[in-house]
Order: structure tokens, then C-alpha cells, then sequence
């Protein structure tokens, strides 16, 4: 009877124990699972006026875009050797809009395409960046110029009875469109180009109002349902990430302008759109082995193919691939809010951001397939793709969006003010591919053989303005840091706020809260990880801040006590409230976590979200310093240098143990004054 009586505590304990666990599964699951929908606001509800951002928008908006735009054309002369090579053998630069122009004109199966299959994706999304721009800053000579482009591309698009339009597979596998009959759409690219139409049509039309691009993007997303989906259809999945939310936007367009259709020459049902981006999304993994229907190529997890995103635990393969993926699968959560959806956004991002995101923001360690490493494989050397992290910034985004979470805010700024940045040079003309921490002849492009990261470029920060604030039913959100005017619509009580701010050089920012009627709401105020001695959320990189953040209204402390990265600030707001924040930007002290291998023992320098290195411009003995970890920082604004940045210096030692004084100036400022060679991580004693 002992033994029986024995037996059955035990089974009861075994049961307590287990309804335990189960519940704390529950528990992880739902908080995993938990959205928060806010909303970011439109381009036309916020005006940037920013001492650090104003000037970069207008070099931007002035000549990047129109740069280019130009290179696309072929109006450059190239500095790298293999664009002189190819120049010479062609007798012209590469011209990507020749192409729409031989297609027109009736070409087929020529064997020849200027440029890699993804240009037309790159004249899109300069297009959709521009479009951006154009909400922004009006400009007729810009959008002049972007309508003979589209005059070009609708009339390439004509001669195809469905509105199919990859100028690269016409000309060159026509038998094999989206990859079937042999081919391989991850190298075809053609529903990543018919994405990024898309996209640039939705942009488009919502900066100008015309719909002659939109005619063509729909005709072309009418076709894809038709073409692509469950068996009879073909089972077709894009080749290169991006597409999945590049379609939503347009079943967000119609199904929020339902008016619109009436102006489209192509019937219009959203909901096919909304079918299609499932259909990408879901059917990854799966080849249609049991029909006999395959259809495309995979590559292990090159593609992100290689198993159901709601069985991957990781991010994986091709970084900007991946990064774009998972910004279509937060896009569609917001959508649906389907728990499938969200937990596969959270392992990604937590994966990224935990084990696999650089310090400046950077993704990708491996050159070799431009691809995720596996966890904590950070060399300084790493690839990091400047589309990569510009990818990663836009899923975060997503992810603040869909979980009201400020510290996808934290990961999206450390990628502006660090790898994105990096991506071009001050003058707006050169660029960078490839953005590794430590470098002998690292040399900014004026054009590439793949130029990709320039119109990336365009793309995050044309959006910008629309990220700095959000919003919803109870709620006002300050994201990002940045001088402004927004009117907020909350309830039907506009609230205009202006931010002043000198970020990120000072750490004061001023909120003026005006709104149109006097009113309880809530204002949360994101305190950035790095100002509480979080350098990201996962402890990858820990730092300590010398001073506290401080928090007032209208002159009256508030306690600062984040909750999902927010201070909420709920009170009875009238015109003439005033917010103001201090942020501590004392110079500080990263490490790494012990878990990164290639990086043990050594430091690097920040303050407030720029991360600092050391050119040899400025540091002769830049290979023998070493940093001491108690060594005194010092920070100064240098107004002649760099267009104005802060500098952090103090005293290193030498291969000889002597002292040195050394210079670190922002990690994205790097290759501005010629080549040299730098460093992020130094190593410390």
C-alpha cells in the first residue's frame, strides 16, 4: 500500500508539475504572440527641420537621387576596374533603361541584358525612394523625370497581352518566367522585380496622384494571382525577399481607397493581393512533391526555402533576402495579427538581434552567398551588406509597429545612425557595398556592378519622417530623436507637436505638445537601451552610462521608469505643454558578450546611439593601440570636421606601453577624407 500510496504522489506530482509547464508554455506563447498595433504617421503629417538630418535629406533630395537615377542611365564614368573593363568591352557604360527600350520595341531572346537580372527592381525602388522625396520636397524637374521613365516602362509592359514585365528573362530566358522550365528565379529576380514595381507605384501614386504606374503594377499583380498559388496554379515563391509586403501595400491602398478602382484601367479585387502575399509567405518550404508540381529551385536556406517559416527558429541565408522576408511576414501579422505570423517575426528578430546583429547596426557576416553567420560569429571583417541592415531597420520598424515595443526602435536607430549612414558619403556621391569594422583600403564607389545599395538607401530614408512619431487609440509615441513639426491624429484631436533637438550630438530634446482641444491622453517617450546601460536587449553588448536620464513637463520632474521602452505620460494636455528629455551622452564603454569569440578582449567607443572607431588619418599608431578600460573620454564637437560631428578622445598605450593620444570620430564617417586604414574594436588591458 506504501509503495501504491508512493506511486500516486507521484503521479500527482507529475501532473502538478506538468500543468506547470504547460502553463508556462502558455505564458511564453501568448507574450510572444502579444500585438500592439500602433500606426507611424504619413509623409505628409510630419516636417523634418533638424540640425543633423535637414542638411543630409537636402544632399539626398538634391543629388543622390538624381545621381542615381543618372547611373542607372549609364551617365557615369566609373571608377572601379571592372566597370572600365566592361565599359570598354561594350563601348558604353550599362544603361538599365535600354533594356525597357528593347523590350518595347519587340526584342526577345537576345542573349543580352545590360546590367544583372535586378536592375529593373533598382530603377522601381529609386522610384519609390524619389516618390518619398517628392511628398516631402516638391520638386517638377524630379517628377518630370520620373514620368518619362514611367512612360518607358508602361510602354515595355504593353507589348506583353498579360502585363508581364521582367526586361532580363524576356531578353534572355523567355521560356523560363519565374524560374520554371529550368530556370531560377533567385537569380531571375523576377517577382523581386515585380514587387518593387509595385511598390514604387503605390509611392508614386500616393506622392503625385497619378495612377499611370499603378495601371501597370496591378495589370502585373492580376496576372502573378492568376499565375501563382495552390495547385492548378503554379507554385512560385520570390526568388529574393521583399515582394510579400510590396503586395500588401497595394491591398492596403485599395481596400483603404476603395474610390480609387473606379480610375484603373485593370479590375481591381485586393483581396486576391492579400492571397498572394499569404501564398509567398506560406508556401516556403513546401516544392509540391506530392502533385508533382515543383517548380522552382531551392538552395538550402539561401532562399529562406528550405522548411516553413513558422518552423524556423532562426534567421538564415541571403541577409537581405532574409531581413526583406521577415519585414513581409511582421507587414502581414499587422494584417491578420494571426499567431503563426507574430511568433515567426519575434524568433526572427530575436534571433538577428540577439546572436547575429554587429555593433554598428550590420548584418551578414559571410561574403560567400552574402549570408548569415551562425550565432555569435562576428568577425570585424564581416561582410555586412548595407541593403542587409537597411533591411533589418525596416523589419524593426514592423515590429514597433505591431508590438509597441521600444526596443525595435533602439535596433532601427543604431542601423540609422551607424551602417546606414556608412552606405554613402558625405558628399552624397560615393558609396559603400560592404561596411566591416575594421579595414586597410576600404574605398567608397561611384557606381557598382551591383549597385543595390543606393536605391536602399533612398528607400529607408525617404521614409524616415513617416517613423518619428506614432500613434494610437490612447496614445501619442515619440520613436526617434529627430527636430520636427507632426500633427498627430488622435481621436479626433489633432495634437501638433514640435520637436527641438540637437541629438545625437546633445542629448537635449524639447516636445511642445499643442493639442487642438484641451484632453487626457497618454504621451510615451522612448528612453533609448543605451541611456539605461542596455546596449541591446539580449546583453550582446553592454555599456554603462555615467549619468541618469531626466524627464520633465512643464518643468516638474517625471519619474523615468520605462515600460516597453517608454516612459507614459498621462495627464490632461493643453496647448502650450512642454516635454523635455535629457539623455546622457558621456562617451562610454561597449564590450562585447563573452559568447563572440573573434572580438574577446577588446573595447569600442560610443556615445549616445553613434558608434565611434579610429581612422589612421588620425591615429598614426593605429595598429598598436591599446585602451585602457579605466582610460578618461573626452567629448567635443569639431564644427570644421566631417560637416560638423562630435569626436571622442583620451589617452591609449603603444606596443611600447607609452601613452598616445587618440581620435575616434563616427563610424560612418569613415572614407571621407581618403582611404586609410581603421578599426572599431581595440583591444583593452
Amino acid at each position: 500500500m506504501a509503495s501504491l500510496r508512493n506511486f500516486g504522489m507521484r503521479l500527482l506530482c507529475l501532473g502538478i508539475a506538468l500543468q506547470i509547464s504547460l502553463l508556462a508554455q502558455v505564458t511564453v506563447a501568448q507574450s510572444v504572440q502579444r500585438t500592439h498595433i500602433i500606426h507611424p504617421l504619413k509623409l505628409e503629417q510630419v516636417k523634418v527641420n533638424d540640425l543633423f538630418w535637414s542638411p543630409k535629406l537636402n544632399v539626398w533630395d538634391s543629388k543622390t537621387v538624381y545621381d542615381v537615377f543618372d547611373k542607372l542611365e549609364g551617365k557615369y564614368e566609373p571608377d572601379r576596374k571592372d566597370l572600365i573593363e566592361e565599359k570598354a568591352k561594350l563601348g558604353r557604360t550599362r544603361n538599365a533603361f535600354l533594356n525597357f527600350d528593347l523590350v518595347a520595341e519587340g526584342k526577345k531572346n537576345t542573349g543580352q541584358h545590360d546590367g544583372p537580372p535586378w536592375y529593373d527592381g533598382l530603377v522601381y525602388e529609386t522610384i519609390r525612394g524619389a516618390a518619398d522625396l517628392l511628398a516631402e520636397y516638391p520638386d517638377p524637374k524630379l517628377e518630370q523625370k520620373i514620368d518619362s521613365y514611367i512612360d518607358r516602362i508602361a510602354a515595355t509592359q504593353a507589348v506583353d497581352p498579360d502585363g508581364y514585365l521582367n526586361t532580363y528573362t524576356t531578353l534572355v530566358k523567355p521560356d523560363q518566367r519565374w524560374g520554371t522550365n529550368g530556370g531560377d528565379d533567385k537569380w531571375q529576380h523576377d517577382v523581386y522585380n515585380a514587387g518593387m514595381l509595385i511598390e514604387a507605384a503605390v509611392h508614386y501614386y500616393k506622392a503625385t496622384g497619378k495612377t499611370k504606374l499603378l495601371d501597370v503594377a496591378t495589370k502585373f499583380s492580376n496576372f502573378m494571382y492568376r499565375e501563382m498559388g495552390p495547385s492548378p496554379k503554379k507554385n512560385v515563391i520570390p526568388g529574393h525577399g521583399g515582394p510579400e509586403e510590396a503586395i500588401l501595400k497595394l491591398y492596403w491602398l485599395f481596400r483603404d481607397e476603395p474610390a480609387l478602382k473606379a480610375k484603373m484601367s485593370v479590375p481591381v479585387n485586393e483581396n486576391q493581393y492579400y492571397q498572394l502575399a499569404r501564398f509567398w509567405i506560406e508556401n516556403r518550404g513546401y516544392y509540391g512533391e506530392k502533385d508533382g508540381s515543383h517548380a522552382r529551385k531551392s538552395d538550402e536556406s539561401y532562399n529562406q526555402d528550405h522548411m516553413s517559416v513558422f518552423q524556423q527558429k532562426t534567421i538564415e541565408g541571403h541577409a537581405v533576402r532574409a531581413t526583406l522576408l521577415a519585414t513581409g511576414v511582421a507587414a502581414t501579422a499587422l494584417e491578420n495579427q494571426d499567431p503563426r505570423y507574430v511568433k515567426t517575426a519575434n524568433a526572427y528578430w530575436d534571433n538577428m538581434i540577439g546572436k547575429r546583429m554587429f555593433i554598428t547596426g550590420g548584418e551578414g557576416a559571410i561574403a560567400d552567398g552574402e549570408r548569415f553567420g551562425k550565432d555569435f560569429f562576428m568577425p570585424e571583417s564581416a561582410y555586412l551588406e548595407s541593403c542587409a541592415a537597411i533591411g533589418s531597420a525596416f523589419f524593426s520598424q514592423r515590429m514597433n509597429e505591431l508590438q509597441a515595443d521600444g526596443k525595435y526602435v533602439d535596433e532601427m536607430e543604431r542601423v540609422l545612425y551607424n551602417n546606414l549612414l556608412s552606405s554613402i558619403s558625405l558628399q552624397g556621391d560615393h558609396y559603400f557595398y560592404e561596411n566591416p569594422l575594421v579595414a586597410t583600403d576600404h574605398k567608397r564607389w561611384a557606381w557598382h556592378s551591383c549597385p543595390c545599395c543606393p536605391p536602399m538607401l533612398l528607400k529607408m530614408v525617404s521614409a524616415l519622417p513617416g517613423f518619428i512619431y506614432a500613434y494610437d487609440d490612447d496614445a501619442v509615441y515619440v520613436n526617434l530623436f529627430i527636430g520636427s513639426d507632426a500633427t498627430i491624429p488622435h481621436k479626433g484631436n489633432n495634437v501638433a507637436i514640435k520637436q527641438i533637438t540637437q541629438y545625437p550630438w546633445k542629448g537635449e530634446s524639447i516636445l511642445e505638445v499643442d493639442p487642438a482641444t484641451t484632453k487626457v491622453f497618454t504621451v510615451k517617450v522612448r528612453i533609448p537601451g543605451w541611456a539605461q546601460s542596455k546596449e541591446n536587449p539580449y546583453g550582446l553588448y553592454s555599456s554603462q552610462v555615467s549619468e541618469p536620464v531626466s524627464l520633465k513637463v512643464n518643468g516638474k520632474p517625471v519619474a523615468v521608469q520605462p515600460q516597453n521602452g517608454y516612459v507614459a505620460i498621462r495627464r490632461t494636455w493643453k496647448k502650450g505643454d512642454r516635454i523635455e528629455l535629457t539623455l546622457p551622452m558621456q562617451p562610454r564603454i561597449v564590450s562585447p558578450n563573452d559568447s563572440i569569440q573573434t572580438i574577446k578582449g577588446k573595447i569600442a567607443l560610443a556615445s549616445g546611439p553613434i558608434v565611434y572607431g579610429l581612422e589612421g588619418i588620425d591615429n598614426p599608431s593605429l595598429n598598436d593601440l591599446t585602451l585602457p578600460a579605466n582610460t578618461s573620454l573626452m567629448l567635443t564637437y569639431k564644427a570644421d570636421l566631417l560637416n560638423g560631428v562630435n569626436v571622442i578622445t583620451g589617452q591609449a598605450t603603444d606596443k611600447n606601453a607609452k601613452p598616445v593620444s587618440f581620435t575616434a570620430i563616427p563610424f560612418y564617417t569613415f572614407g571621407n577624407r581618403g582611404v586609410y586604414p581603421y578599426k572599431v574594436w581595440v583591444a583593452a588591458k
